[in-house]
């Protein structure tokens, strides 16, 4: 069973390393290979309970976000030796060569990009393929530290592009020294990245760490057993369940909306660059759980099915429709008005 062990907390940032219980002493994680990390601000903290903060609202909090990261914690990253890497087009969320700028001052470091887009399989949706993955253009120094971000569920994207990256290095007869993953994201992030931590050994002598930091969570992700009265199968990260930094489950008292949420993040590509298909998504799942209250379902119930760990009566007992009514007026107002 995982657990966190905390090693930074200020009013900026907390930063947890989660701990499995078969890796004993948490001082032990220093020497991993692959270490994880589940890091609370107060900008993604804003972004996974409000989903009207979207477009450069979003992105800026998101890149502040990895920029106080950067600052607080030492992934032994040298200038000229880093390499952003842009998975297109989630990646662009993170920010990250901005980041690493605000953080560091730095403006020789450079950036790379690889396009693997998922799409569903016709025949099984629950299964999923890379399309639109034509677009790259990578270049790596001779021994290079890659930083990267995606939102990760099924990690169907994530696996493709890794392996593909770690290929072209391997063509342009380079090496990594270190993988530095930003991330909205389940566990499956982290098993791919225990695969990938491997290759990179194999391929790279001076190959040293990995590190794979969530933001907010380690959220989980539904199929189609899991049961919820609405989900959107793997795609929605889910709070119940889930391994989350305290701060971010205490901030989930502030407002009866933010623990049904159906996602922490939703569509991120579209929360960024198309905002019309993001509002309607959003305003749908709010549409959808008012027609649940209309026939019945109160809030006290839906607050267990989306996050039974919550004390329910820190909560009081808000009208459903109410909730549902003032989030749709919200997003309304902010984005149409």
């Amino acid at each position: 069973m995982d657990k966190l062990n905390q090693i930074i907390k200020d009013d900026t940032l907390s930063l947890y390393e989660i701990i499995s219980s078969e890796q004993g002493f948490p001082a032990a994680q220093e020497d991993a290979t692959l270490r994880r990390f589940i890091a609370s601000t107060p900008q993604t903290r804003a972004i996974s309970n409000d989903p009207s903060i979207a477009g450069t609202r979003y992105t800026r909090r998101l890149q502040e976000a990895c920029a106080n990261i950067f600052r607080h914690f030492d992934f032994g990253l040298e200038e000229l030796q880093t390499v952003v890497v842009n998975i297109l087009r989630g990646a662009l969320n993170f920010g990250l060569r901005d980041a690493l700028t605000d953080a560091y001052g730095w403006y020789r470091h450079n950036t790379s990009f690889i396009s693997a887009q998922r799409a569903r399989e016709d025949s099984d949706p629950e299964s999923w393929h890379i399309t639109e993955k034509g677009y790259r253009k990578m270049f790596f120094p001779s021994e290079a530290s890659l930083v990267m971000g995606d939102v990760v569920a099924t990690g169907t994207s994530l696996h493709y592009a890794l392996n593909e990256i770690i290929n072209a290095a391997v063509t342009q007869r380079c090496g990594f020294r270190s993988i530095v993953f930003f991330t909205y994201g389940g566990s499956k992030a982290e098993e791919i990245f225990q695969q990938i931590d491997s290759r990179c050994r194999e391929l790279f002598p001076a190959y040293d760490k990995t590190y794979v930091i969530y933001m907010e969570g380690r959220f989980l992700v539904p199929d189609i057993n899991t049961k919820l009265t609405i989900r959107l199968t793997g795609t929605d990260l889910l709070r119940g369940g889930a391994l989350m930094a305290p701060e971010f489950v205490e901030s989930q008292y502030e407002s009866p909306a933010y623990p049904l949420e159906r996602c922490v993040i939703y569509d991120a590509g579209s929360r960024a660059f198309w905002l019309p298909e993001y509002v309607a998504d959003v305003i749908d799942y709010w549409r959808q759980t008012y027609d649940l209250a209309r026939h019945g379902v109160t809030y006290q119930q839906l607050l267990h099915e989306r996050f039974p760990e919550l004390d329910a009566s820190r909560l009081g007992e808000p009208d459903l429709g109410q909730v549902c009514f003032e989030q749709i007026d919200k997003m309304d107002k902010t984005f149409n008005g």
